[in-house]
């Protein structure tokens, strides 16, 4: 009799710990589901030096971006930013910034910097091209180095077995990385739009893609408002 009671207490107990351990399941399920819901939107970059944040000299609004050429997400958005420079004939200032965990990016800056030296036309087409290559060339140096003596071969230039002997350009992308990181620089694609003598922000990152247009109307519109008040106030 007792060994017949003592049989049905451990099975309840057992049946006690299942069930027990089935709700903490679908609690720990359920959990994530609740915080996704309220997780707020990646915030922008903290900018800490914003003197770079600024269109070149002559325009009133312009792209500014800091790019990795090993980079998927800049794969992503290059095709937009290019889009956007041509549709609204707004410069479109590019800044090396290669993240020392991709094994290609650093010498793909340099090599873009190389065609610069021909025209900056060849050195942002080696950059589109390498972009849109991207899944074809992995994480292989070696095919990234194919993928470059390719194209300068296809545009009739002999691309040279030591590309930077002087160190120049790399020094010129080291620059541009420092720069990215005294402004604040923490991920790549970092993309803002900024302006001159705007009665708007003088600079709005865009965190979103999907409002970079939205963002440039803006811009534009802030831009050719501030000039229209000044030329006024000057009659």
């Amino acid at each position: 009799m007792f060994r017949s009671l003592a049989l049905r207490v451990r099975r309840n107990h057992g049946f006690a710990q299942f069930a027990a351990a089935v709700v903490t399941a679908a609690a720990f399920i359920a959990t994530p589901a609740a915080r996704a819901q309220f997780t707020p939107p990646p915030a922008g970059t903290q900018v800490h030096d914003p003197s770079v944040l600024k269109p070149p000299a002559g325009a009133r609004v312009a792209i500014v971006e800091w790019e990795d050429l090993e980079c998927p997400d800049c794969a992503r958005a290059n095709p937009l930013l290019r889009e956007a420079a041509d549709k609204y004939h707004i410069p479109w200032v590019r800044h090396d910034f290669p993240l020392s965990f991709h094994s290609w990016s650093f010498q793909a800056a340099v090599n873009a910097r190389w065609f610069d030296t021909k025209s900056r036309k060849l050195g942002d087409e080696y950059r589109d091209d390498i972009f849109a290559a991207q899944p074809s060339l992995g994480e292989d140096p070696a095919k990234m180095s194919d993928f470059t003596q390719k194209f300068a071969s296809e545009h009739g230039i002999a691309f040279p077995f030591n590309v930077d002997p002087q160190g120049k350009l790399a020094a010129e992308v080291k620059s541009d990385y420092a720069l990215g990181q005294r402004v604040g620089i923490e991920h790549t694609p970092t993309i803002w739009v900024v302006t001159d003598h705007s009665k708007g922000a003088p600079f709005v990152e865009v965190v979103d893609r999907n409002k970079l247009y939205q963002l440039i109307d803006q811009a534009i519109a802030d831009t050719r408002s501030a000039v229209a008040a000044k030329t006024t106030a000057k009659k």
